[in-house]
């Protein structure tokens, strides 16, 4: 005698499968033991935030800059306390590569198709598309770039352990820390990084970065290194919230806690109050 199969029961054998095959599919598409490990969140090794860490600040960074942008750097130092050198004071993103000094700790999320790098200090996300694509025909340029990477397994032993980047198609101003150290208004950069965790401590995370610009004589490479935290807290920043510098003109001023517009340097001009009601 031939069993009756009713239609809920082929109904529900058929949803079983295919849940069955997706689960399959999505576990064969992002294997977690395929890659380093890098969860939690990443500190920046040293505290100062000049773009190579392992050289003082300013003119000691000593960057293979043209003279043309060894003028405008040297300008841009000479400026500091009084013009609008640097974006971040009017909360605008630091882009790539700055992103990468980590001014708030980074976050770095791993699927099968893109390596996502964020932080909370300007609300800062780069996407790093690792599914084996080619650079696309058309790009609308941005402040990150478009960044393609590709994961290596140096040692052979099954496991990815260094991801390399390359990130083309920027648009600015950007610059490479907080003294105006300049690259090229052309946004012709390339930037390649080699991302990869300590062979002797896991809790430490190498990042080669080679920049290339027009800007520069020749690529400049620095190495920034961070620590982990495995049990984060991440706190909230929130830039337009805690700005207190007030830029009108060229000239850049200070909100004192009671609120007042305060000078930044001796004998500094009030700003320009013409188009306001004046007392009597």
């Amino acid at each position: 005698m031939t069993a009756r199969v009713s239609f809920t029961d082929v109904l529900s054998s058929t949803i079983a499968l295919v849940t069955a095959l997706l689960l399959s599919v999505r576990g064969q598409a992002h294997d977690e033991t395929q890659y380093p490990e890098l969860r939690g969140q990443w500190v920046r090794a040293h505290q100062r935030a000049q773009w190579d860490p392992s050289k003082p600040r300013g003119l000691a960074q000593q960057a293979p800059l043209t003279p043309e942008y060894q003028a405008i750097f040297e300008a841009n130092l000479a400026a500091l306390r009084t013009t609008t050198v640097d974006p971040q004071l009017r909360c605008l993103p630091a882009g790539t590569p700055r992103m990468m000094i980590a001014y708030e700790p980074l976050e770095i999320i791993i699927t099968s198709e893109v390596v996502y790098i964020r932080t909370d200090h300007l609300s800062e996300t780069r996407r790093i598309h690792t599914n084996g694509r080619a650079w696309p025909s058309r790009v609308t340029p941005s402040i990150w770039g478009y960044s393609i990477g590709h994961w290596i397994d140096q040692d052979g032993d099954g496991r990815y352990d260094l991801l390399e980047v390359e990130t083309r198609h920027f648009n600015g101003p950007r610059y490479l820390d907080a003294d105006g150290l300049p690259l090229h208004k052309n946004n012709r950069t390339i930037v390649k990084e080699r991302i990869y965790l300590d062979k002797a401590n896991n809790d430490l995370m190498h990042a080669e970065i080679t920049t290339i610009d027009d800007a520069f004589t020749r690529p400049w490479t620095v190495t920034r290194d961070y620590d982990r935290e495995r049990n984060p807290v991440w706190p909230e920043y929130l830039c337009a919230e805690a700005n207190n510098h007030i830029i009108i003109g060229k000239e850049r001023y200070f909100r004192s806690a009671d609120g007042h517009l305060m000078p930044l340097r001796k004998d500094q001009p009030p700003p320009d109050l013409r188009n306001f009601k004046q007392p009597r």
